[in-house]
């Protein structure tokens, strides 16, 4: 337990320096990429073989724990999945275009996605249960309610956000569009707001520590790049286009 909480506590440090160093250095991929990046390979295989570790290593580490069909942990597990599963192996496959992915880009992701697999699994699976005694009963309590549905509301968010960007151009079209329908009418980066929602819930719902630091991880990736792609929606359609839209918090940020 005591090496799991320090894994915990490592990668949340590693998380501010990411934080502070995206406010720096952009990641070279979707509006941002350049031939600086290096080696670079199409969009859709890169975000399948990023993602789908973390699917992975979250599957093996729940075969293995003996959790089995007992809720909540099992509930947890099928959430985490759900997200994967479209994120790996659905959502690259929508993606239109011929963009691509520096290859450094994805390998960091890969690295990060399997640390975040054990972290999360580990959470769950292991260094958590004391937390889940009751059983199905604890899904009953008002934060796992409230987390549950922001979970839900996060995802359809995130998911409807994805639709409208796919969306903005035609066929053989190259040009930037500013989105508009959705919570892109009060944020220039809602399929990012919709991300940090879904995974606010699923910390609040499962009150693993290993979520929070996910979270905090999902807000020094998303952040900044919200920050980045705010600044570059103002250069190249203007202010007053953008108008009073937050980068990635409704109202707020």
């Amino acid at each position: 337990m005591a090496a799991f909480d320090l894994f915990l506590w490592v990668m949340s440090a590693v998380a501010l320096a990411v934080f502070v160093a995206l406010y720096f250095v952009k990641a070279g991929y979707g509006i941002f990429r350049t031939p600086s990046w290096g080696v670079s390979v199409d969009n859709r295989w890169a975000w399948m073989l990023m993602e789908c570790p973390v699917f992975a290593v979250m599957f093996v580490l729940w075969a293995r724990s003996g959790v089995g069909f007992a809720m909540p942990q099992f509930l947890f597990f099928l959430l985490f999945q759900l997200h994967y599963f479209q994120r790996a192996f659905v959502f690259p496959f929508l993606l239109k275009g011929r963009s691509r992915m520096p290859v450094a880009i994805m390998v960091m992701g890969m690295v990060f996605n399997v640390l975040n697999g054990l972290m999360q699994g580990g959470g769950l699976f292991w260094f958590g249960r004391a937390a889940w005694e009751e059983g199905a009963s604890c899904l009953l309590a008002p934060h796992a309610i409230a987390g549950l549905a922001l979970f839900a509301v996060g995802m359809g968010i995130n998911l409807h956000s994805d639709h409208v960007i796919r969306n903005l151009r035609k066929p053989g079209d190259t040009k930037h569009y500013l989105p508009q329908k959705g919570m892109y009418r009060y944020v220039t980066s809602a399929n990012y707001f919709g991300e940090l929602l879904e995974w606010t819930g699923f910390a609040i719902l499962t009150a693993s520590p290993a979520a929070w630091v996910f979270v905090w991880w999902t807000a020094a990736n998303l952040v900044p790049r919200a920050d980045a792609i705010h600044r570059r929606y103002c250069e190249e359609f203007g202010r007053e286009a953008v108008g009073r839209r937050k980068r990635i918090i409704p109202f707020v940020y």
